[in-house]
């Protein structure tokens, strides 16, 4: 279990690191509950630019509607996304656009 600002503890998603990142992230926000999400990869818009790197999986959308964002204001539900997302955004995502919303 782990805490996540504003969220009551979350057991850790069940994903391993032969996913591709965006299965990887579909799989931790699907802690969240959500009633819509949409991961995309939006890499082969950035090709050449900064943070892009061969194979792409660096630059992502995520539109989310969950119940846990209800009553959060705009930087707490990039907060409780971020955090979520940690690793990935170590270790290979470059960009991350969040559309998050409650119901």
């Amino acid at each position: 279990m782990r805490k996540i600002a504003g969220l009551a503890p979350q057991a850790a998603p069940c994903y391993d690191r032969a996913m591709t990142y965006k299965a990887r992230i579909e799989a931790k926000l699907a802690t969240l509950a959500p009633v819509a999400l949409d991961v995309i990869d939006e890499s082969h818009n950035h090709h050449g630019h900064s943070g892009w790197k061969e194979g792409g999986e660096t630059h992502f959308r995520v539109r989310i509607t969950a119940e846990a964002f209800a009553g959060k204001s705009r930087i707490e539900r990039h907060r409780i996304i971020n955090a979520l997302l940690a690793d990935e955004l170590k270790e290979r995502v470059h960009a991350l656009a969040i559309e998050a919303n409650g119901p």
